[in-house]
């Protein structure tokens, strides 16, 4: 069923008006997911023209997409793509910004403690002091990550941490803002044995301060990259400030496609919207951003790795993770984060006179809207 875009409209806006707790019919299912192939059909079109103009774009075993020094492709993502994935340890809860991308949007104050002394890996509480006996009992993973939120709000914690997985020979890599670091505390992470630091840059719009101190953070760690959700005004920011950003020397940039959340969607309300294989929900912008992003580092040789961190990525993501955790052919966590789908953020896409669906069918007739004065 290729729905068309006029009767789309009419059904979505019907569908945005359902009270929350109504139930949609299979027929109305089918209507819906017509509705979001058609978009993404759409979108997958505009975004493969974009691809076909990038002359080195090259793949990591078809599993995501990047431009430029092979070498320098993040070896965090390569664990997270091709080995065991990332073990994803949490400590802390705070955060010294607000970003109106961060998942976390709204209720940064209301973000639970981890518990005094204790770490969260696998959804697991440890101490410091059982790490010894959780690496004698479980294999070890080919890379872990430090995330959630802001690990410079305590990052003296870290250290003796880092320390013992280093000594075990694990992959280590942390996200931070930057705003906080210093060049103390950026040669207390190298020296306990950080292989890989993230500066999301987009937080602070390109801050000549994060600037600054990414160029620190490479005398002193292995592996120094970027990591920011796509978005029009950190790729305005950063070509204001290209010569200085890649003067740090870093290795590489993720550009990651931006995906929603009930947290954070209507911080991006009226912007035009798309769905990933029914799973992330995006603004369609963020990976044109990325390609045309790419189309330039390419042009002009940069010598870093430029990563398109994108939904499929995502999806290849969970596949792999899967896939080693032994589950069955084709599991994946990849799912959609709504409980229901927010049908009325597809509502501008669907109004947009630019925005086309590649081929249109004239529905059944027990298909077609009716007005209903709902």
């Amino acid at each position: 069923m290729k729905i068309s875009k006029k009767d789309a409209l009419i059904w979505f806006d019907f569908f945005s008006q359902l009270p929350e707790k109504e139930e949609i019919s299979t027929k109305h299912e089918e209507i819906i997911y017509s509705t979001l192939a058609q978009i993404e059909s759409a979108i997958d079109h505009r975004n493969d023209a974009l691809m076909s103009e990038i002359r080195g774009l090259k793949t990591l075993e078809n599993r995501t997409f990047f431009v430029g020094n092979e070498s320098k492709f993040p070896k965090g993502c390569r664990s997270c793509l091709l080995g065991t994935g990332l073990g994803a340890i949490r400590k802390t809860n705070k955060c010294n910004l607000e970003c109106k991308f961060c998942y976390n949007y709204g209720e940064l104050d209301d973000i639970p403690t981890v518990g005094e002394g204790m770490w969260e890996i696998g959804g697991t509480k440890f101490y410091e002091k059982d790490i010894d006996l959780l690496l004698s009992i479980c294999k070890k993973p080919t890379g872990i990550s430090y995330v959630y939120l802001e690990p410079f709000m305590e990052i003296e914690k870290y250290y003796s941490f880092i320390k013992k997985f280093s000594d075990a020979q694990i992959y280590q890599h942390l996200y931070t803002n930057g705003t906080l670091a210093a060049e103390e505390t950026l040669k207390a992470l190298g020296e306990a044995g950080l292989d890989e630091i993230r500066f999301n840059l987009g937080a602070t719009n390109c801050s000549d301060k994060v600037i600054e101190n990414i160029g620190v953070a490479k005398k002193y760690i292995r592996n120094v990259g970027i990591e920011t959700p796509m978005t029009p005004e950190f790729s305005e920011a950063f070509f204001k400030k290209k010569q200085a950003i890649l003067e740090t020397k870093l290795d590489f940039i993720n550009c990651a496609e931006l995906h929603l959340n009930e947290n954070n969607i209507y911080n991006y309300y009226g912007e035009n919207m798309y769905i990933s294989r029914l799973g992330y929900i995006s603004p369609i912008w963020s990976r044109e951003l990325t390609l045309k992003f790419m189309k330039i580092a390419d042009k002009e040789n940069w010598d870093l790795a430029v990563h398109d961190c994108s939904n499929y990525t995502k999806f290849a993501r969970g596949l792999n993770l899967s896939s080693k955790e032994g589950m069955w052919f084709g599991a994946s966590n990849y799912a959609c984060e709504f409980s229901r789908i927010p049908y009325e953020v597809f509502l501008p896409i669907l109004n947009d006179d630019n925005f086309k669906f590649l081929s249109e069918e004239e529905l059944p007739d027990d298909y077609k809207p009716v007005l209903i004065n709902y």
